[in-house]
């Protein structure tokens, strides 16, 4: 017999060799039913696997992400069963699930595909989940599956084998389709009742330029058809939103390719939609006791070796600088903080001025795919909210708490109200990527674990997610459409302290090595803003907007008053501009719409007359007249 413990402490025991799909038939039929995959000891597998030791589990339903990840997982394998179907000859890279679908690397050799081609492709794999094959898994000897692929002819899979150990290698099968993979799948192709294929890209080879490009195709599934049309109408509203449409429409932003991939340029309103982000979370900064400091955008490439960026972002960072003096190296900076720790250095510390609370606003710069660059969210430089505490160890959870205070304080003002606390831990298996002592790491994590229970706060814990220096607590926020963004991050770490030692004199006047906190409520202005724009569809608060109010005179005659409202406004602070074109007032105002100012007022002679303004509130119309004096206290009242 083996002991089964359930996620909420109970214990069963079964026959040895139960699977996750037989315990959940003995809690009803209708669970077995929506069952996917089971998490046994932390790692997902496929619901019919057997288990034969005393185990942890978690039943993977499609409301779960495990749920999500295998099903999508298990489409992939259909569509390249579909592909190989249609197309004899291609060339398989990988499958993976991802966060929005999965996608399939394939390489259709002198052949390709276009978009009308989706279609077809799309009927093949229904046509193909409706023979109800099972997802059976098989181990095989590397000997055996590199003998497999290589007389299949795929050099992808052989190549991906070459770098497998003996005895960790498995097969899956379904049909006449046979993929080298971990898993887990589906019990069977019975469940996937529908497919969308979205998009086909360009994708290279293991994401190295280097290597040949394949055809990278996108697709999503669903248990049922309804659930995809839902799924569809969520995109096109998505599309609608997307930042990167809505960003040029505003004249937030823009990129060129003559500057160069990746790195954005901030346009007026953008740059003013960027300084009043940062002017409220300086403000409120300074009143939490940080201290503002700037740091070059460059760096001693020794400095990063010492922090370990060099070694862990190496091959993500632009190629070093080298300078005339022989053997002198730079490096754009990776990250702020190996900075802020010789900024640290710079002074000698007694445990009464700890904590040290620093922050900066400061540029880094990662050489992200070219492939991966999308608009603001993925980008090679970007702007962080940055900031390093250094405490005692007895002062950590106090100053934890008070961070996890000021991003919920930046999420409540902006509008995101709903958000999970992912804690973010240490892989429990490959433990050789991360820097530090055990006994470190234990500290850190617990810290997290108890602040974020202390604060109430919604968690889940992801293993394998961790900073390679320490444990993080990544806030994911879900946005006006359901989707989930991970925005801000609040890191323990006692290893930098020790790699740079940093020392603080204690109590007893001997030297102690302090602990490191590392946070940004923002994470970056770049995709803060892109998710921003994305839940508020560009219609920012009042206080954010770039432009808070347009002055719309209805001809010239009334543009010395205008003109007179308009500085009046300047005058209390109010962001506004004026349009004296010679339109319509009518085209003035559709364009003032679609520019999503916030408020307009209308100048004519009435309001010439009687010293006042018509009032139009955008997506809302017409608000009646105001002296000028109401208009601005309506707006004071309303930031």
């Amino acid at each position: 017999m083996v002991k089964i413990t359930f996620p909420d402490g109970n214990v069963r025991e079964y026959e040895e060799g139960v699977s996750g799909m037989e315990v959940a038939k003995s809690i009803s039929h209708g669970l077995a039913k929506n069952v996917l995959s089971a998490t046994i000891n932390g790692e997902v597998w496929d619901a019919l696997r057997p288990i034969t030791t005393d185990s942890t589990i978690a039943l993977n339903t499609w409301d779960t992400k495990e749920g999500k990840a295998t099903f999508w997982h298990s489409s992939a394998h259909l569509m390249a069963e579909a592909l190989e179907a249609l197309y004899p000859g291609v060339k398989l890279g990988i499958g993976p699930a991802i966060d929005t679908g999965f996608y399939y690397d394939v390489d259709f050799g002198e052949g390709s595909i276009v978009e009308a081609d989706l279609e077809k492709i799309e009927k093949k794999m229904i046509e193909l989940a409706r023979q109800k094959n099972p997802f059976n898994r098989k181990e095989v000897s590397k000997a055996d599956a590199l003998a497999y692929f290589k007389e299949k002819g795929d050099p992808y899979k052989v190549e991906l084998l070459e770098d497998l150990e003996d005895g960790t290698i498995t097969f899956y099968e379904q049909g006449n389709f046979v993929d080298l993979c971990r898993g887990p799948h589906l019990p069977s192709t019975e469940k996937i009742k529908a497919v969308k294929l979205l998009t086909i890209a360009g994708a290279y080879w293991r994401g190295n330029e280097k290597n040949k490009q394949l055809t990278r195709i996108y697709g999503v599934s669903f248990p049922k058809a309804a659930k995809l049309e839902e799924h569809l109408n969520l995109l096109e509203e998505a599309k609608k939103r997307d930042h990167r449409k809505i960003g040029k429409q505003l004249g937030l932003f823009t990129f060129s390719e003559k500057v160069g991939s990746g790195l954005p340029l901030w346009m007026p309103k953008g740059t003013k939609l960027r300084q009043t982000l940062q002017d409220f979370l300086q403000n409120e900064q300074v009143k939490a006791g940080y201290e503002m400091v700037m740091t070059p955008h460059i760096g001693n490439v020794n400095l990063y070796k010492t922090s370990g960026h060099y070694e862990k972002y190496g091959e993500d960072s632009f190629q070093t600088i080298s300078t005339p003096k022989e053997g002198e190296e730079y490096m754009l900076k990776p990250m702020n903080c190996p900075h802020h720790c010789e900024i640290y250095n710079a002074s000698q510390w007694s445990y009464r001025d700890l904590p040290k609370r620093i922050a900066e606003f400061g540029t880094v710069y990662r050489y992200e795919q070219s492939g991966e660059l999308n608009g603001l969210l993925r980008v090679r430089s970007f702007t962080q909210d940055d900031a390093h505490i250094f405490c005692t160890a007895d002062q950590v959870k106090a100053e934890f708490l008070a961070v996890i205070d000021l991003v919920i304080l930046v999420f409540t003002k902006l509008g995101f109200d709903e958000f999970t606390a992912q804690v973010s831990l240490r892989s429990k298996e490959d433990r050789e990527k991360y820097i530090g002592t055990e006994e470190n790491w234990e500290k850190a994590e617990n810290a997290i674990i108890e602040a974020a229970a202390e604060k109430g706060l919604k968690t889940i814990v992801e293993y394998g997610e961790a900073a390679f220096y320490g444990p993080k607590l990544d806030f994911m926020v879900k946005d006006a459409l359901g989707r989930s963004w991970q925005l801000g991050t609040i890191q323990v770490d006692y290893s930098l302290p020790e790699r740079f030692k940093l020392e603080y004199i204690g109590a007893d006047n001997e030297k102690h090595r302090p602990v490191m906190i590392h946070r940004a409520p923002f994470g970056s202005f770049e995709r803060f803003v892109a998710v921003l724009i994305e839940n508020c569809a560009g219609n920012f608060p009042l206080w954010l907007a770039p432009t808070q109010v347009f002055v719309l005179p209805i001809s010239d005659k009334f543009n010395d008053y205008a003109q007179e409202v308009l500085q009046n406004l300047k005058n209390n602070d109010i962001r506004v501009e004026i349009d004296l074109r010679q339109e319509k007032i009518g085209r003035k105002i559709r364009d003032a719409e679609v520019a999503k100012v916030p408020y307009m007022v209308i100048i004519g002679e009435k309001e010439q007359d009687g010293k006042l303004v018509a009032v139009r509130k955008h997506g809302e119309g017409d608000k009646g007249q105001a002296s000028l004096e109401e208009f601005t206290a309506l707006l004071q009242k309303e930031l």
